[in-house]
């Protein structure tokens, strides 16, 4: 039957696929300055959330012919894509902060929000303008974004069936960021409560009632 697949390869970097739909890959990274293996992917769209080297590395996919880098609404390949720009004006008057998209993704009734790297938890009319999302993508790992208890304040609003982290520390991240652990406390889960799958296959009947989190291996190509 019918399911998307969403595959980490890292960093804040997904791939979405299903079958008779645009395959989509999030922020990719450059592996010189943020670590993982050289990404390969293949993709008909892809999405930038904000301009950095962790996230807007194009050259690392291959066959696109959409590239998203701002706010907007696209309809791609089946897939409904919904950019909002989120950071507030004071993130903006400091040099280092480049502005973020967050994207929410369509697939046949499937919302899948990837947060980018975003810093401040939203308004409540910000998560409103969001709608319903199912899965969330979400960095926990503080740097320039969310840290571990902005990132379970932002999973208690927007109420997604699914949560996948991102953005935190790693063996093969070259970057300084907060351990998984330390999400997963604040969300009231032991380190062993949260089963670490290659991919996630999401079906519209397999979405738990309650939040449920859920680590990613990354995956080398």
């Amino acid at each position: 039957g019918f399911f998307m697949e969403i595959t980490w390869f890292g960093h804040s970097c997904f791939r979405l696929t299903e079958r008779s739909m645009a395959t989509l890959v999030c922020d990719p990274y450059d592996h010189k300055s943020i670590g993982y293996d050289a990404l390969k992917l293949k993709a008909d769209i892809v999405t930038v959330s904000h301009d950095a080297a962790g996230h807007n590395n194009l050259e690392a996919v291959k066959g696109y012919s959409h590239a998203i880098t701002g706010p907007g609404e696209f309809e791609i390949g089946g897939v409904f894509i919904t950019g909002v720009q989120t950071d507030d004006a004071s993130a903006r008057k400091s040099k280092d902060v480049s502005r973020n998209t967050l994207y929410v993704f369509d697939y046949d009734g499937i919302t899948v929000a990837h947060l980018g790297d975003l810093r401040q938890v939203p308004s409540q009319a910000e998560v409103e303008a969001l709608g319903t999302v199912n899965v969330a993508l979400v960095p926990v790992g503080g740097g320039n974004s969310l840290n571990a208890a902005k990132a379970a304040e932002v999973v208690s609003l927007l109420e997604p069936n699914l949560v996948i982290p991102m953005h935190y520390s790693t063996p093969d991240a070259k970057v300084q960021l907060d351990s998984l652990n330390k999400f997963l406390k604040e969300m009231g889960l032991g380190a062993n409560a949260v089963e670490n799958q290659a991919s996630l296959k999401v079906t519209r009947s397999s979405l738990p009632d309650e939040t449920h989190v859920i680590a990613l291996d990354y995956q080398r190509d």
